[in-house]
């Protein structure tokens, strides 16, 4: 359970990693001990549409259609999310931004909101790791090696080059995720210990400290 003074503070942070590396579960215990809604795409684009506002019919429509929600109309999506109650003292948010020109629309959207990311955390594991992760799973006959390898590519194309673009601005820290969880979320926790905003630097079981 998180202190006090670790709720009192909040903080504003992005998830990274390749598919299977386990994000999720290890944002759902950030987000316990920061005391801030984890948000990920697919809750912002449902919680959209349930509220029924013009913006949300709109995302609707899109998703009705089968086609991809583009990247303005995601830009207002999460602009929205991020004006609510909740989010007032922070968020950890998951699957956005997946490429540099989102990483760049979130920067504008906190720089009018006249706020900063205090981190972006990134769960790194070895591909070999990840594929073998998945294969598993099993979830669906389509989860094949080739499959799985596909995915990884994509998301090496597409969102690994943010990796690069946080560091630069020394917002990112990484976490070893080709451990135990329990360990992953420890190296985590100790990234924001409490009441003292972001350690930097990288996990330092990680790093090999």
């Amino acid at each position: 359970m998180a202190d006090a003074a670790s709720r009192s503070r909040g903080a504003r942070v992005v998830l990274l990693g390749p598919p299977g590396a386990g994000k999720g579960t290890q944002g759902q215990v950030l987000c316990q001990h920061l005391g801030v809604p984890a948000i990920s795409t697919g809750d912002m684009l449902r919680e959209a549409v349930a509220e029924g506002t013009p913006l949300g019919n709109k995302v609707q429509g899109i998703m009705a259609s089968g086609a991809l929600v583009d990247d303005a109309t995601m830009a207002d999506v999460v602009r929205e999310r991020l004006a609510k109650p909740d989010a007032r003292r922070g968020y950890l948010l998951d699957g956005y931004p997946r490429t540099l020109p989102q990483a760049e629309t979130l920067a504008g959207i906190l720089r009018d909101a006249a706020q900063e990311l205090d981190a972006v955390l990134l769960v790194d594991v070895p591909e070999d790791e990840l594929v073998r992760r998945a294969l598993l799973r099993g979830r669906g006959p389509n989860d094949t090696e080739e499959v799985i390898r596909e995915r990884l590519r994509v998301y090496r194309e597409k969102t690994a080059p943010l990796i690069g673009y946080y560091r630069e601005r020394g917002l990112l820290r990484e976490i070893d995720g080709n451990r135990p969880i329990e360990d992953v979320t420890a190296g985590m926790l100790g990234l924001f210990g409490a009441g003292q905003g972001v350690n930097p630097g990288v996990d330092r079981e990680a790093a090999g400290a």
